[in-house]
């Protein structure tokens, strides 16, 4: 039978996954061409070239421009969120009311870097249960959850800037990647002794249910998770380039990684941002980030940082004389 005659929810996003647009060849082509020709030194630009000629293959134009960056924070709750040591009644409720009176760190950043900012609220009245026990989300939650995140980019965009909010999925990522990665539940945690116990926990509990990805993901995920890796597949459909901020949103693009490997290249690790496991988690699939923070949000403010890089990256590339004009 095959995966669009059983009808199981995620039989649609295993079918994205197989029919993804590759880059335009021929626009990394010129874009290398031109690199080639400036005058400077070869490899004076280090990898100002290969951002441009990056941009260059997945916008699917040789002289790239960015005119309409995107933030896009996805804003989830957990009853795993709520259980942490010190947590506060309706965190995530507050940081959200604070993305949108423009008071939050990533707020500053976008308007320097003159991006919008968009703060998706994925039910945050409705936590998901807690994972050291129980399911996260159903197979239908968890793919209506990522083709949420699919549409939450349909207001256009030229480079989308990935993040995450939201107490307890940063303890999700974490037990998530132990599950597809391997490795104890400490080596992918941030460290608290907590988060170390929870993350064991909920391993312990979904045992044996994870050579699926999506099916891990379901069990041990957060709906932030699962939007993350939808907005990301509709990215590369739409041949938008991608930011990827913190753990939690290179765990989201780690899990399409597992799925099929390719299904990141239109993704660029925006930062390091000094969390050891975020550093593993780069390692493993693949990503050098553009800068060094040691910004531990998970807000999408790395991301926005590298946005500016990435703009310089394109003016020097678009701007600087070819050698035959000299």
């Amino acid at each position: 039978m095959s995966r669009a005659a059983t009808g199981l929810p995620f039989d649609d996003i295993r079918n994205l996954l197989e029919g993804l647009p590759p880059e335009d060849a021929e626009a990394r082509e010129a874009a290398a061409a031109r690199t080639a020709a400036l005058a400077v030194a070869p490899g004076a630009l280090g990898r100002l070239a290969e951002i441009a000629e990056w941009m260059a293959a997945w916008a699917g134009m040789t002289k790239p421009a960015i005119s309409r960056p995107l933030i896009a924070i996805f804003a989830g709750t957990s009853e795993l969120g709520r259980a942490m040591p010190g947590a506060e009644p309706n965190a995530t409720h507050r940081l959200v009311e604070l993305y949108a009176a423009g008071g939050a760190p990533v707020n500053q950043l976008a308007l320097g870097a003159e991006a919008g900012l968009k703060v998706f609220d994925l039910a945050l009245d409705m936590p998901v249960p807690d994972i050291r026990d129980r399911e996260a989300l159903s197979e239908a939650g968890c793919a209506a959850t990522m083709a949420f995140g699919m549409e939450a980019i349909a207001g256009g965009t030229d480079l989308l800037c990935l993040g995450a909010a939201g107490a307890g999925g940063r303890i999700a990522a974490a037990a998530l990647m132990a599950a597809l990665f391997g490795g104890r539940a400490e080596d992918w945690s941030d460290g608290s002794p907590f988060a170390n116990e929870a993350a064991t926990r909920a391993l312990a509990t979904h045992d044996g249910h994870f050579a699926d990805p999506l099916e891990a993901l379901r069990r041990l995920g957060s709906r932030e998770l699962a939007a993350i890796a939808g907005a990301i597949l509709a990215a590369r459909y739409q041949r938008i380039p991608v930011l990827l901020d913190g753990f939690v949103t290179c765990a989201a693009a780690a899990l399409l990684w597992k799925l099929k490997p390719s299904a990141i290249d239109h993704c660029l690790a925006a930062h390091a941002s000094g969390d050891p496991a975020h550093a593993r988690l780069l390692a493993a699939i693949g990503k050098r980030p553009l800068i060094e923070t040691g910004i531990r949000l998970e807000e999408g403010a790395g991301a926005a940082l590298a946005l500016g890089l990435v703009k310089s990256a394109l003016a020097v590339h678009g701007g600087t004389v070819t050698r035959d004009m000299l």
